[in-house]
């Protein structure tokens, strides 16, 4: 299957015009509108990357009922 990736702004009456497609007269294509929204929105898929992450008391030692209960 071949992807063609193209940005076009919907026409006053509700209408797309595609001009200058890869594909040969007659091939049976799929079209798949999204609209601009829904795909900036999948671009943060990590929305916690970059924060600091704070440790309290990181080297303090591990408490014995706490160590047997993860075993």
């Amino acid at each position: 299957m071949q992807a063609y990736h193209v940005q076009t702004t919907v026409a006053n009456d509700g209408s797309l015009k595609l001009h200058n497609l890869p594909f040969p007269a007659g091939e049976s294509v799929e079209v798949i509108i999204l609209t601009r929204s829904a795909i900036s929105s999948r671009q943060n898929s990590y929305p916690l990357r970059g924060t600091p992450v704070t440790y309290i008391n990181p080297t303090e030692p591990v408490a014995q009922t706490d160590w047997e209960a993860a075993q």
